[in-house]
């Protein structure tokens, strides 16, 4: 039989598609063995005295983990599964600095103990409403309303290889859109960035740091010119002249002014007021 280039290009095809249906069946088995890990981890998890839902990994599918969200995340800033996930499997060292901070603050440590968390089952939204214009709890509640937003939407830890690191990066979730309500941040991409190089430079969580970095370049050049001049020099120097923002046991706060929350935080308002809008790309 002669041997023809057309018979090389056949064979060449033939060859790709067994390859990919080879790496479509070898997904599939890695996805269903990571499910079965997935579970054993998660009903061993009650043996090794760590929190429901923990799932243990090593230091290798962490780097693995924090690669494929980072990159998943860098596709879609909204993806917050991925967001979770890159900051669960690289924020380990800031971590322990946040716990070192609030042990040492008398409010922060009292959190710690309490371990309060914030969720629509633990807002009282009708006394919220109640509260009068500039009030913080008042405040907060316009902010979920104006934005669309709930503090339910936040995932829970699940790769946090520490029980009281676990509940500090869960407290950081959290708190992240009273955050927005302190710094005067909408929910679009320019408040978002803001409130990302703020949490940066208070909190030095690379997954932080990273938003802050990429961020940037999902803004046309208008919210750039904003940013670089006023937004993001003022979120910079508030994040590090700041009180620890997880030191603030804030559920005994609603009714707090919101200008002197701020200036107990030593937070300056912000330079330019930014309205909520439906549209995630300005």
């Amino acid at each position: 039989m002669r041997i023809t280039p057309t018979m090389f290009v056949h064979v060449g095809k033939a060859f790709q598609q067994l390859k990919q249906r080879q790496w479509a069946l070898l997904s599939k088995a890695l996805c269903v063995h990571q499910l079965h890990t997935s579970r054993t981890v998660l009903n061993d998890s009650s043996y090794d005295g760590l929190y429901p839902g923990h799932i243990s990994t090593t230091p290798f599918q962490k780097a693995f983990l924090a690669i494929g969200s980072g990159v998943a995340a860098l596709q879609n800033p909204y993806r917050h599964d991925m967001v979770a996930v890159l900051g669960e499997t690289t924020g380990h060292l800031a971590l322990i600095k946040l716990r070192e901070r609030m042990r040492s603050d008398p409010e922060g440590y009292t959190i710690l103990t309490e371990r309060p968390r914030i969720r629509l089952s633990t807002l009282n939204v009708t006394t919220l409403a109640a509260l009068p214009d500039g009030s913080f709890g008042r405040e907060y509640l316009r902010f979920l309303e104006e934005n669309h937003v709930t503090p339910d939407t936040r995932a829970d830890v699940k790769f946090v290889d520490n029980e009281e690191l676990a509940y500090i990066m869960q407290r950081y979730r959290e708190v992240h859109d009273l955050l927005h309500t302190l710094l005067g941040m909408p929910t679009n991409m320019l408040g978002e960035v803001a409130v990302k190089w703020f949490e940066a430079a208070q909190t030095g969580l690379p997954m932080c740091a990273l938003g802050a970095v990429l961020g940037p370049l999902r803004l046309n050049a208008s919210r750039l010119q904003s940013l670089f001049t006023s937004l993001g020099p003022w979120a910079l120097q508030n994040g590090r002249q700041a009180r620890c923002v997880l030191s603030i046991f804030y559920e005994r706060r609603w009714e707090q002014n919101l200008e002197d929350l701020r200036q107990e935080l030593n937070i300056e308002p912000p330079p330019v007021i930014l309205r909520a809008s439906n549209k995630k790309n300005t």
